[in-house]
């Protein structure tokens, strides 16, 4: 059966990497030695410091808990801090240039217990339904009105056009099905047709990264604006619950909509960390990027893992000559919408911008049932929104992450989870090719992926075997720690990245852009 075929074969390349490790150098004469092959650089990406500073990032949550006493290193918490102080304290004895860059963000509370329900049938609060980050509060009953027509396309219901609201009665509750463009689009567009709250659904069957379900159930889970509304926004609900409002509208039985949902603004401090190496030409810099943030809980996985296997990353290259200049940050809010990239990349000078000439995204790195994902551009939803020059020149790295996994025997896709819902979006937007790594996670793994890399089919991490979407980006499961990592995983994707930003470090056909 192929799953067993693939399984001996995992088993395999596991001693092996295993042996290698047995007669490798030491961790400490591995971050004081040049490393300037992909042999030496490969043979230094070991599992046990890898695993060390994972154990560190879980010690960081423990000591950080949150109010209920849950590991935490979300936004805006001692725990995120700690990691970035923890991150800074290596790299400055290592000998890089560390900044640590602040910036605003706006920090979004629920008063009381919001309620929602649909003629006299109340749902439960963080069950059924959210309350999107950074919705505006209100009371009203009104009846939830479909856009477009039904049926007609992957938009067709999305309100992500404001034509979408032509016929759109003024004072309804515009009902949104998740649709390709952003949540903050959705809601522009409703405010403007002058919707009195936005219910956001969730897609029949929402895709992940490598075309399997993300969410099984098409469930619920929480909208994260990045825009203040002024209007309630719900979101997201079951794509079951939104379709049965559409359709009981269109058959011109429309529902009574109760809400009640009140919400506070505050601004807080949020940061995201760069160490700029002390050698390479710093008008040709190759940024090294993985977010730092969790959410809902202490995010070892996600992403825990792709922050440490940059920062083994760095310190094994920290005596390290290259023709490129490398820079390695850690952003921060990624999860609440990519703020920290987006605040770097929008704040930096058109002539540093065009001084990176080549982007490497690392977010999740070690998951137990995984996949191997390569990031491309090209497969984005929003490619068309790109500079001209991304989806071409980003094609460099992704060959380079092929290229390895083909030497060492793994199989590999390439995806667009990466300019979909990760940093690299933030880089694409502004011109800078990229490329990246994702192991997957959240559901479903469906059974060509098994076939093509082993383990079973439904949630890649959490719960295995199981469907129940994991533990990644589900609120109150507190199950993302260090026991939801595989070792041996985080080790092989962690020598795939050291490979391949070494030979980006030293690619000399990377171009800076002319400065317009």
């Amino acid at each position: 059966m192929a799953r067993a075929k693939t399984a001996s074969v995992f088993i395999a390349l596991m001693t092996g990497i295993a042996g290698t490790a047995a007669a490798a150098p030491s961790t400490s004469e591995c971050e004081a030695r040049v490393n300037d092959s992909t042999v030496k650089l490969v043979e230094c990406m070991q599992v046990r410091a890898l695993w060390r500073h994972l154990a560190d990032f879980q010690t960081i949550a423990d000591r950080n808990p949150d109010s209920e006493g849950h590991g935490n290193r979300d936004t805006g918490t001692p725990g995120y801090l700690a990691s970035v102080n923890y991150v800074a304290g290596l790299m400055t004895a290592a000998g890089y240039r560390v900044t640590i860059q602040s910036y605003d963000w706006k920090h979004f509370d629920v008063i009381g217990t919001p309620t929602f329900s649909v003629n006299g049938q109340s749902y439960v609060f963080e069950k059924d339904w959210f309350v999107a980050r950074l919705s505006g509060s209100g009371s009203l009953n009104a009846p939830p009105e479909p856009t477009g027509s039904a049926g007609t396309g992957p938009d067709s219901e999305s309100g992500c056009s404001a034509r979408d609201f032509s016929d759109f009665l003024r004072g309804h509750i515009a009902l949104l099905e998740r649709g390709t463009c952003d949540f903050d689009v959705q809601v522009a567009n409703a405010q403007s047709a002058g919707a009195e709250a936005v219910i956001l659904y969730n897609d029949q069957g929402a895709l992940g990264e490598s075309g399997g379900k993300l969410r099984n159930d098409g469930g619920t889970y929480p909208a994260l604006l990045r825009n203040a509304s002024s209007i309630p926004v719900i979101g997201v609900v079951s794509h079951a619950m939104g379709a049965d409002l559409a359709s009981r509208y269109r058959a011109g039985k429309a529902p009574q909509v109760r809400l009640d949902i009140h919400t506070r603004l505050a601004s807080d401090i949020d940061y995201n960390l760069i160490a700029d190496s002390p050698f390479g030409d710093p008008d040709h810099v190759v940024v090294v990027d993985a977010h730092l943030d969790s959410i809902y809980g202490a995010g070892i996985l996600d992403n825990a893992s792709g922050s440490t296997t940059i920062l083994q990353l760095a310190l094994n290259m920290a005596k390290t000559p290259t023709h490129n200049q490398l820079r390695y940050i850690w952003f921060g809010g990624e999860e609440l919408g990519l703020l920290g990239s987006h605040y770097y990349t929008r704040t930096l000078s058109k002539a540093d911008l065009h001084r990176i000439v080549f982007d490497v995204d690392v977010d999740v790195t070690a998951t137990p049932n995984y996949a191997v994902l390569i990031a491309d551009p090209g497969h984005a939803h929003n490619a068309s929104r790109f500079p001209p020059n991304v989806v071409r020149d980003s094609k460099i790295g992704n060959r380079d992450f092929r290229d390895y996994f083909s030497s060492v025997g793994i199989p590999s896709r390439e995806a667009r989870f990466g300019n979909d819902g990760t940093d690299s979006n933030a880089l694409s937007l502004v011109g800078v090719p990229n490329t990246g790594i994702l192991t997957q996670q959240d559901c479903c793994k469906r059974e060509w992926e098994v076939d093509l890399w082993g383990g079973y089919r439904g949630n890649f991490e959490g719960q295995i075997p199981g469907h129940n979407g994991g533990c990644v980006d589900w609120p109150r499961r507190w199950c993302d720690n260090l026991s939801n990592n595989n070792s041996y995983v985080l080790e092989f994707a962690s020598k795939a990245v050291a490979a391949v930003v070494l030979t980006l470090a030293n690619d000399t056909s990377l171009r800076r852009r002319a400065v317009q």
